[in-house]
């Protein structure tokens, strides 16, 4: 008898990991199609950029596979002490809007808390409107004035706060009542 296999996963891998790869080369893709610079120069930035950043402790690369194909993935690296960047999120252009964004941030989120930070940052571009959809969905806080262009925006900064402990006197009330 053959072991069943959830046909979609999360693993953490390196940069250089050939599961990583259709995140660089579409996310090369996409950034060169929305800003202009060439995809192969996009491409470059992304691809040597120093893998030990997303790399533990103070960082990770997350790919969402579905039957051995990378769908989604992202990561984050250490901002400062108490505070990771995501950076590279990632829904491959034939699997979008069926909620792996989601996915790959929920992962990343729970992995962020694991590794102690308590607060995420993040920047995206003005020609990324569903970017922005997708964080301030998952809860991120704009810090921009949303009521402005995109465009006159520039790059769209967002946090989100994390509560990653219960206060010492809610954990006592809550062990109390088991």
């Amino acid at each position: 008898m053959s072991e069943r296999t959830d046909p979609m996963q999360t693993v953490f891998v390196d940069q250089t990991d050939p599961l990583a790869a259709p995140l660089l080369e579409e996310l090369a893709t996409e950034y060169s199609t929305r800003y202009g610079r060439s995809r192969d120069q996009m491409y470059e930035d992304l691809s040597t950029y120093p893998a030990e950043e997303f790399a533990a402790p103070g960082g990770a690369l997350l790919v969402v596979v579905e039957d051995g194909t990378s769908v989604a993935g992202g990561a984050f690296r250490r901002y400062d002490d108490t505070t990771a960047e995501l950076k590279r999120i990632w829904t491959s252009s034939s699997h979008r809007r069926r909620g792996l964004g989601r996915i790959v941030l929920r992962e990343l989120e729970a992995e962020i808390a694991r590794a102690g930070y308590s607060r995420i940052f993040l920047t995206t571009g003005p020609r990324q409107p569903e970017a922005v959809a997708l964080y301030l969905a998952a809860g991120y806080t704009a810090l921009f004035d949303r009521s402005l262009p995109p465009q006159e925006i520039g790059v769209h900064g967002f946090e989100k706060l994390l509560h990653t402990a219960l206060p010492s006197d809610c954990a006592a009330k809550e062990y109390e009542s088991v």
